[in-house]
């Protein structure tokens, strides 16, 4: 009889999937949403923008598969996909930050960067978990189906 950790560990590569690239365009779209607001146009200074999202991506790759948000069943409920995302994102924010303070990132991290980023990163990373788990086929987001 297989355990449920091992089923929830068993993703559907398609759920993933669809998950990941949801993830990365939500991370991508409100740091550029936040640069524009600066006056940086990613059409103009794409590497400027590249540059600020980079960070934070990395961030993402690091933490979500430390707090499992691809796997099976990430998103089987709201308060699940919520807190999941959550978790992953308050990791991903500051591995984030950390790597913008650093000498290989230009931009810095100075007062209100890092809580808007965090605050919004949150805000916009769980409503999208949320109505991703809203949007998949009834029984694929729960674990062993």
């Amino acid at each position: 009889m297989a355990s449920y950790d091992a089923d929830v560990r068993d993703d559907g590569g398609a759920e993933s999937l669809s998950l990941l690239g949801g993830d990365v365009l939500v991370i991508a779209l409100f740091v550029t949403a936040g640069s524009l607001n600066h006056g940086i146009s990613p059409l103009s200074e794409p590497l400027a923008v590249a540059e600020t999202v980079a960070p934070f991506l990395v961030g993402w790759f690091v933490a979500a598969p430390l707090v499992r948000v691809h796997e099976r069943g990430a998103v089987a409920t709201p308060r699940r996909a919520a807190r999941l995302a959550a978790g992953a994102w308050l990791g991903a924010a500051n591995v984030g930050l950390l790597l913008r303070g650093s000498p290989y990132f230009t931009g810095g991290t100075t007062w209100p960067f890092p809580l808007v980023m965090t605050g919004v990163g949150l805000l916009s990373l769980v409503s999208w978990r949320v109505v991703a788990g809203r949007l998949l086929p009834a029984g694929e987001g729960e674990p062993g189906h």
